[in-house]
């Protein structure tokens, strides 16, 4: 069982309403009924990220608008896809492909993939943060690091990706100390090639770290080869039916 790496913080974290946050699916005219199927009622569903083509793309895209068109109907959050490249991405980039998602998909916020995790690069990352909450004042601000960064990060977004990897690594990670400074809504976890008999033991684990926005799959990377998050997992409806459930024991 994976735990803290605090000997005094060793509780389970209770009480945390579970919500699921989809990394972003292969494009819709590739995948319609996968879209379409994060819109139908009851559906747990936070936010999804919509990657165009490695962002926004170079021109409104029909299919596109029509998915974010209907996940907003149904109530669920729309977050464009801006790649930091790990801090070396130039801010105005940054900001020209914000203002893209803004403009023709009418984001509610961004997901900052692959953000850097050091110190160091907490002013950039600031500086980031804050150019696009001036063009969003309401924008929902995920940084997308993938494992646990600075302390510092969690003041300067809505939420953190502090775990994004392999259900080999997630059944034996643990827990930053510090995280328990903070609810549990401000973390997520993307875990892939869980497979369906441990995906009740996949739920303990994000809560017992205090992630209460979560997204597991049966797909893999086959090894770094492929988009595990492309598609639906095999068992969606199994973990619809228990994220939705409501507030975990």
């Amino acid at each position: 069982m994976p735990h803290l790496t605090s000997t005094t913080a060793g509780t389970p974290r209770t009480g945390v309403r579970t919500a699921l946050g989809v990394p972003g699916y292969a494009h819709p005219l590739v995948a319609p009924a996968q879209w379409a199927g994060l819109t139908r009622p009851g559906t747990p569903v936070d936010w999804v990220v919509l990657n165009v083509a490695g962002g926004p793309g170079t021109r409104p895209d029909p299919h596109c608008l029509r998915a974010a068109g209907g996940l907003r109907d149904a109530g669920v959050r729309v977050l464009g896809h801006l790649d930091l490249t790990h801090g070396a991405r130039p801010l105005a980039d940054l900001l020209g492909d914000a203002h893209r998602y803004l403009d023709w998909y009418r984001a509610d916020g961004f997901l900052l993939d692959r953000c850097p995790t050091e110190r160091t690069a907490l002013p950039e990352v600031r500086r980031a943060v804050t150019a696009l909450r001036g063009i969003s004042d309401s924008a929902h601000i995920v940084l997308g690091h993938g494992s646990h960064p600075h302390p510092g990060y969690a003041e300067n977004a809505d939420q953190l990706v502090t775990f994004s990897g392999p259900w080999s690594d997630y059944r034996w990670s643990q827990v930053a100390e510090w995280t328990a400074d903070y609810p549990p809504d401000r973390f997520c976890h993307f875990v892939h090639g869980v497979p369906r008999g441990h995906l009740e033991e996949a739920l303990r684990i994000a809560r017992w770290q205090g992630a209460s926005t979560i997204y597991f799959t049966d797909h893999t990377d086959r090894g770094g080869r492929a988009d595990p998050w492309e598609t639906m997992p095999g068992y969606w409806d199994d973990i619809v039916s228990r994220v939705g459930t409501g507030v975990s024991e």
